[in-house]
């Protein structure tokens, strides 16, 4: 049936907000027991090392503590920490403590005790003796070098992701279509640059965070600030050695996600404490252990290759990634298809496309997942590279886009053959470049003071949810009075999805928001759902919403028909009441809750999964404009504009923080960020006071607009929102600094001393 909107599309204020607002008890370290045990681990100083000795008596001996875990009482039984749908492509390359440390601030012992007094104190008599071995630091050296990061025999693949531990690969692959080494050498334009983005922290409010406790039926119960509840149960079953049947998770509010939490990185080592004393006990990460020891996003070095003729269409791209996964595999063979899936795509004139890569492991911390996956990386190389084409060609960047872009109905190659079916990325070209004034303002203004501005474009696609792959699932029960419970098994991260997907139920049901209660995840009672990563919540779970609710009407109906004597064919419901619009019977919606509940062989509930065989892109064309101090080479953010189709946006409002906050975070990769490690491998931006994280005053004026597309396959023509948003600022604002200075800038972040030094040697 057609639904009428009045509730998608809309701004209606979270659900959540007021509890938020207001400071009550909602994040995981509220939550805990007070008496739970304080979990801490001792990490390792070296890159690379083997623990030849460790010595626990004193620290076990001292006040307070009530136990010390070394990779001697661990299962020997490798596992992965990536939040994937198993079999995960991620490599099985971890216990939970191992005798090999791989990066510095690798566990090496977990201690447990009564109050962090106590751990901190204890963990300095813990005695270790290390062997001390050469690190694997230099990403370009690790695939087939001399040193093993993982030399184990109990190392496995799961998926034929061409990862090979004796050659330090976690990955590798290709992929292409038409012959590009002969259309790119008949070429009249041709660029062909290295492109390297680094290791950026999600660095969100509420760091890795869980406690675990056993209930009374002796399961062991998890509350974890995830983003994968259910990925979560089966990881901590593998990594334990015991049946997914004794592990419950619970996932209660989220201080911020942005894919760092798609990986357990907390939740083991609280877990393995209560398993090993029957005692509660939680693991909060501090704000340095999140910044040495997490889930970074994947350091990529990118070389583009793009031909055009003399007009400016392009006619072949060439891509190869290099990225570094660290010490560990998480998400390694996986974030690497997206560089090059989620950027050559959208150029859908060229004739040719090849797409290689390796995936290496390092003695760096272990990479993971961050918002754009990989997309990210991928879309800072090719954009830059086509910008530097249009200067090449002396053509409008915009122009050349216009000439190139990808439309609706195309089939695009480089994106696993799917055809397009929504598409305004020329709407939203048109709309930016009026937003930002582009035509007055490229490609550069003196200033007269020395100063210039300039602006500075890019494109971005991603996915929505991973097609073939991601299963959501919701539960739908009516209860008396009417009022209705939607189970869901998507994790709200503080995106809104308890509210975005309440909105969809309330226009299928045609009820107030306030008829919706949304129950959140919890292993034991919701539906199962992959999880929210990959852009999947909306578009995904938002579908499971709309077939349950199909189902539920159908069954208010045929309840009313049975209270109301007569053909369920004659009657219609309009969410408040069942009646006859050919004649006068009728039931209002209260009635049927009230009697369901007495003398009833009828459940009025309903359940639904839905998954995908296709992952419709969201598109973004961004424009920066920036002010350039000649003299110092110092970059200022002036304005960043940005237009988006995510299809139908179901809550505006939310939609537009979303893309505020992804712009913000992408000028923080663009400008600020900076990851390096020293010759011993250990990391320098081990805080907030090195790690620079832009403000509100360093961000600029930042404005946002949608340009609405229908997909046919999302609820109300939905697509996702959550990661495109953070795509742009990179490519775009190298972009404006190219046009004020003359200098690319090719390796991130974009500092005042880059473009000094690129001015000085031109």
């Amino acid at each position: 049936m057609e639904h009428k909107m009045r509730t998608v599309n809309t701004p209606v204020i979270k659900k959540d907000a007021k509890a938020l607002v207001t400071g009550k008890p909602v994040y995981t370290d509220d939550l805990a027991p007070k008496d739970s045990l304080i979990v801490k681990i001792l990490r390792s100083p070296h890159a690379h090392a083997l623990i030849k000795n460790i010595d626990t008596t004193r620290a076990e001996a001292a006040e307070g503590i009530v136990c010390v875990l070394t990779y001697k009482d661990v299962p020997n039984k490798r596992f992965t920490m990536a939040g994937q749908t198993y079999p995960e492509p991620s490599p099985y390359d971890r216990l939970i403590l191992d005798q090999r440390l791989r990066f510095v601030g690798d566990a090496v012992a977990i201690i447990a005790g009564e109050s962090e007094r106590a751990v901190e104190h204890a963990m300095r008599f813990i005695k270790v003796e290390y062997e001390v071995l050469e690190p694997v630091l230099d990403f370009h050296k690790a695939k087939d070098g001399d040193i093993l990061v993982h030399p184990e025999d109990n190392w496995k693949s799961l998926c034929p992701v061409g990862a090979d531990n004796k050659r330090n690969l976690c990955a590798s692959g290709i992929d292409e279509d038409g012959d590009v080494d002969e259309i790119i050498s008949g070429c009249d334009y041709v660029v062909e640059e290295v492109y390297h983005t680094k290791a950026n922290q999600q660095a969100m409010m509420e760091t890795f965070q869980a406690f675990t406790y056993l209930d009374s039926y002796g399961r062991l119960n998890v509350v974890a600030s995830t983003q994968i509840p259910f990925h979560t149960r089966r990881i901590l079953a593998h990594a334990l050695d015991i049946p997914k049947s004794q592990v419950r998770v619970i996932k209660p509010r989220i201080g911020g996600g942005f894919g760092a939490k798609q990986t357990v990185v907390a939740e083991v080592y609280a877990a393995i404490v209560t398993m090993k004393t029957g005692k509660p006990a939680k693991m909060i990460y501090t704000r340095y252990e999140s910044q040495i020891a997490s889930s970074p996003r994947h350091e990529m070095e990118i070389k583009v290759r793009i031909g055009a003729d003399k007009n400016g269409l392009i006619q072949a791209i060439d891509v190869y990634t290099l990225s570094n996964t660290g010490a560990f595999g998480e998400h390694g063979p996986t974030t690497v298809g997206l560089s090059g899936h989620k950027s050559i795509p959208l150029y859908g004139r060229a004739k040719a496309f090849r797409f290689a890569y390796d995936v290496v492991y390092t003695n760096h911390m272990s990479a993971g997942a961050y918002r754009g996956y990989g997309a990210t990386q991928g879309l800072f190389a090719v954009e830059s590279a086509v910008n530097e084409l249009a200067a090449k060609l002396h053509m409008d960047p915009v122009v050349l886009r216009e000439k190139n872009m990808v439309q609706e109905g195309d089939v695009m190659p480089a994106y696993y053959g799917e055809t397009l079916n929504s598409c305004a990325l020329d709407r939203c070209m048109a709309r930016a470049k009026e937003m930002i004034d582009w035509d007055k303002k490229f490609p550069y203004v003196d200033m007269g003071n020395g100063k210039v501005r300039s602006v500075g474009v890019a494109m971005a696609m991603q996915g929505s949810a991973i097609s073939n792959v991601d299963v959501a699932s919701v539960e739908i029960r009516l209860n008396d009075d009417g009022f209705y419970t939607l189970l869901i098994g998507a994790s709200d991260m503080g995106t809104g999805c308890d509210t975005t997907l309440s909105q969809v139920a309330a226009d299928c049901l045609e009820c107030d928001l306030d008829e919706i209660v949304v129950h959140g995840t919890d292993t034991d009672v919701s539906p199962y759902d992959s999880g929210s990563y990959a852009s999947s919540t909306m578009y995904l779970t938002g579908m499971a919403v709309v077939k349950a609710c199909e189902e539920i009407r159908g069954k208010i109906v045929k309840k009313a028909s049975e209270y109301l004597n007569c053909d369920k064919e004659t009657l219609e419901f309009d969410g408040k009441r069942v009646f006859q619009p050919e004649g006068d019977l009728e039931i209002s919606l209260k009635d049927i809750g009230n009697q369901i509940m007495c003398c009833n062989d009828d459940t009025i509930s309903a359940g639904a999964t839905h998954t995908s065989n296709v992952s419709p892109p969201p598109f973004m064309v961004g424009m920066a404009e920036i002010e350039l101090d000649k003299e110092t080479g110092t970059v200022e953010m002036v304005d960043y504009v940005a237009v988006v189709d995510c299809g139908t946006t179901v809550n505006p409002n939310l939609a537009r923080v979303q893309t505020e906050g992804g712009i913000a975070q992408g000028i923080g990769m663009a400008l600020y960020e900076e990851i390096s490690y020293t010759e011993k491998g250990q990391l320098r931006e081990n805080s907030f006071m090195q790690y620079k994280l832009p403000t509100r005053m360093d961000v600029g004026d930042i404005r946002v607009e949608f340009e609405s597309s229908y997909e046919p396959t999302g609820p109300f023509g939905a697509k996702s929102i959550g990661e495109i948003v953070i795509n742009t600022p990179s490519p775009a604002i190298a972009n404006a600094v190219a046009n004020a200075s003359g200098v690319y800038v090719r390796t991130l972040p974009i500092t005042a001393e880059k473009i000094y030094q690129g001015m000085k040697n031109k």
